[in-house]
């Protein structure tokens, strides 16, 4: 025998309309930064995010690891940072290379001529209107996110090129309970050396109007010491590196008309079917660029080479400061990045 319960089936139906509602609102609510207390990574996929900090929301690129585990990379640009996408995102098939593993891709975007670091004061050349704090976002403020996403505060690696992969080494350095490995690609790994801090100037002008003095104050600033691989060696000891440079001459990736950039550039000039000029300028700009990062990887080399310090070296026979070339330097390091988190 049926009994009719008015009042039953009446509650139900709220309860199944209440949980629908709920289920439809959740996944806008996970997409807001910093709202999701979710503990374990999604498996796989991509994503992007805005995650809040001192200077305003920062975009982030995300490629989940393939199995939910708990470890990162972060990619790190070059000095001409776009504010639309990461170029590791573009310029290479660094998402391609870790889809398989067990590692969650973290790709700032945004940062043009920043050295990824904490600055005295926005630019007064090009009136900026905020003051850069990268070092502070990469090591408190989106570790922070990442947690309540499933990644470790603690199981992370870094990488970079040109102006990324110095500030690769210098986030390793100084924040060791975050890093386990750092990767420096076409780096400028001795700022110190004659004529260097006025390169920087010169660069960062170029790469957006930016005023150094902004970043680490004037040349004697005890800040370029402080940001400056050769410098701070000694505190690189026990962390698992890799370190390379091509030597600035024309190779594989330097075909008339292939798309070049010069300090991480991910403009694209000296495009397929653009004038031989315009390919020749940028060809030649980024082979002055290499022979430079090779001088500096090779200063460096010797630093931790007189420290007792081991890291892994790859200095190729030709190469110069171009995508191509830090893509496979991406795909050689990727054993030892793996190793180095577990994350296989």
């Amino acid at each position: 025998m049926r009994i009719h319960r008015p009042g039953f089936t009446h509650r139900l139906k709220k309860r199944l309309i209440g949980i629908t509602a709920a289920a439809l609102l959740l996944p806008a609510l996970t997409a807001v930064s910093g709202t999701t207390t979710a503990n374990a990574a999604p498996w796989g996929g991509y994503e992007e995010a805005w995650v809040n900090s001192s200077m305003g929301p920062i975009k982030v690129q995300i490629q989940w690891a393939a199995r939910g585990g708990n470890a990162a990379l972060y990619l790190l640009d070059g000095m001409r940072a776009r504010d639309d996408r990461n170029a590791w995102s573009f310029e290479t098939n660094a998402l391609e290379q870790f889809a398989v593993d067990n590692v969650t891709l973290v790709m700032p975007v945004g940062g043009q001529s920043s050295f990824y670091t904490d600055w005295y004061a926005p630019s007064n050349f090009n009136g900026q209107k905020v003051t850069y704090k990268w070092e502070t976002f990469l090591t408190q403020e989106l570790p922070a996110y990442l947690e309540t996403r499933g990644v470790s505060r603690t199981n992370n690696a870094v990488t970079g090129l040109s102006m990324g992969g110095s500030a690769a080494l210098t986030l390793a350095a100084y924040h060791r309970d975050q890093f386990k490995f750092a990767g420096s690609y076409s780096g400028y790994l001795n700022l110190s050396a004659p004529g260097m801090r006025e390169m920087i100037r010169i660069a960062m002008l170029d790469s957006g109007g930016y005023n150094s003095d902004a970043m680490w104050g004037p040349p004697w600033d005890s800040r370029w010491m402080r940001n400056d691989p050769f410098v701070f060696a000694p505190m690189l000891k026990g962390l698992s590196m890799y370190i390379s440079s091509g030597n600035g001459l024309p190779g594989e990736y330097d075909a008339p008309g292939a798309l070049l950039g010069s300090l991480g550039s991910s403009d694209l000039r000296g495009s397929l079917g653009s004038s031989g000029s315009v390919t020749s300028f940028n060809t030649s700009n980024a082979m002055g660029l290499e022979s430079l990062a090779l001088m500096n990887t090779r200063a460096f080399e010797a630093r931790l080479n007189s420290l007792g310090i081991p890291a892994t070296y790859d200095f190729t026979s030709d190469g110069t400061h171009a995508w191509g070339y830090w893509s496979a330097e991406l795909w050689k390091s990727r054993p030892q990045i793996l190793d180095a988190l577990n994350a296989w």
